[in-house]
Parts: structure tokens; sequence; C-alpha cells
């Protein structure tokens, strides 16, 4: 089983650098080691997502969109605008 993903771009609180995340191995230890938040629904629901991808119960599409929600509500997901032609 794959753990990559879409890269999800997010700022860290180090000086407002960006990260891009873009697999589960690295979506669980920035939720569970570096998130700015410390408790909330979302991020209860990502980390338990991405432990249980790496478990092999849950699937990476479903972690990294419970990653995206938990950083849209840390105000730290990156959002590129589409481009228009």
């Amino acid at each position: 089983m794959t753990t990559q993903f879409p890269r999800i771009t997010i700022e860290t609180r180090r000086g407002g650098k960006l990260r891009n995340i873009g697999s589960v191995p690295e979506a669980a230890e920035c939720l569970l080691m570096n998130w700015p938040i410390h408790d909330s629904a979302k991020l209860k629901t990502a980390r338990q997502k991405c432990l249980d991808a790496l478990d092999g119960k849950e699937t990476t599409s479903e972690c990294r969109l419970a990653f995206i929600e938990a950083a849209k509500e840390a105000r730290i997901l990156v959002d590129y605008p589409t481009r228009r032609a």
C-alpha cells in the first residue's frame, strides 16, 4: 500500500515558512508533533485517520482530506488560487 498523496502546503510556526506534506507518515508526524492547535475535534479526527492509514485501516485519501480540514481549522493551509486559461 502506498502512503504517498498529492502534496498539501502548510505554513509552519517557524517564521511562516512553507512545508509540503506528501505522505501519511509526514502528515501524522506534523499532526502529532508540530501542530499549532493542541485540542480540537478536527485535529483528533485527522490524527486518528492518519494513524489508521498507517495501519492499513483507512485510505490515504481519507487521511489527506482529514489533514486538509484540520489545516483549514488551524489557519495554516496554503490554498493556491487556480489559474484560468
